[in-house]
């Protein structure tokens, strides 16, 4: 199961380090808007899928909360199937949707989990609804 912090799930982006830290800059910043992760991971995790309206905890290497962010759109599609639009929303950069697919493939493989064409992804889209800077989590609720 995937790490819960005040009562809900957790988000942590990337590998722990630079990776990491770098996504959660983009999304602080409002860059970063989607996240795509594998599907397979769902299962090892005994995790379900999330859903609209749900509030994550976006964690830092120390598995604290630095933010909260809201689901607004989830997808399960194929690598081969993620749209430019979705791969835009991440914020990472990618000049187009050829240079988003080798960034991923090459980040899974270096990883231990290469995809290929079929591999089942899980898109998400969220915002950003609350930071410690601004003291609550989006709601009124203390973020802490």
């Amino acid at each position: 199961m995937w790490p819960r912090v005040d009562g809900m799930r957790s988000m942590e982006l990337g590998t722990a380090g630079p990776v990491r830290e770098r996504l959660n800059a983009l999304v602080l910043a409002g860059r970063k808007r989607a996240t795509t992760g594998l599907l397979d991971e769902y299962r090892i995790e005994s995790e379900e899928l999330e859903h609209i309206g749900e509030r994550l905890a976006l964690l830092d290497d120390a598995a604290e909360r630095i933010a909260t962010v809201e689901i607004t759109g989830l997808e399960v599609t194929t690598f081969r199937e993620v749209t430019w639009a979705h791969a835009a929303a991440e914020g990472e950069g990618d000049a187009s949707l050829d240079e988003w697919r080798a960034g991923h493939r090459r980040y899974w493989e270096r990883v231990g989990t290469p995809v290929e064409d079929d591999t089942p992804l899980v898109c998400l889209a969220f915002r950003l609804v609350g930071t410690p800077a601004a003291g609550t989590d989006g709601a009124g609720a203390p973020l802490t």
